[in-house]
């Protein structure tokens, strides 16, 4: 029988070298994709904050799997937050983090 494993902190810290943030900033700010967030988030237009994060195990610190300090976003109807699609990840080149979500200010 498998036992749970309880994480009581998880670093969730990571850096970008800067053509990696650039790369994945320009695919994230395309307008293409950007009219397909806003049609899923039903509303006008979308903006990207700039702000990304990476995921997090739930944890009862982290009940919305996500850095406490961002929770405010996942609880606005003012915001969406996207996981970053894979193939983002690997045009930029990132591979470590695995995982990315990014934050977008809605536009009414």
């Amino acid at each position: 029988m498998a036992r749970l494993k309880i994480i009581d902190n998880f670093d969730s810290s990571f850096v970008l070298t800067p053509e990696a943030q650039s790369e994945l900033f320009s695919l994230l700010k395309n307008p293409t994709f950007l009219k397909q967030i806003a049609t899923q988030a039903t509303c006008q237009q979308v903006e990207f904050t700039e702000l990304l994060f990476q995921p997090v195990p739930y944890t009862t610190t982290t009940p919305k799997g996500m850095p406490a300090e961002y929770e405010h976003y996942h609880n606005s109807d003012d915001y969406v937050i996207i996981n970053v699609p894979p193939n983002f990840m690997f045009k930029a080149k990132i591979f470590k983090p695995s995982r990315l979500a990014a934050i977008y200010r809605k536009i009414n």
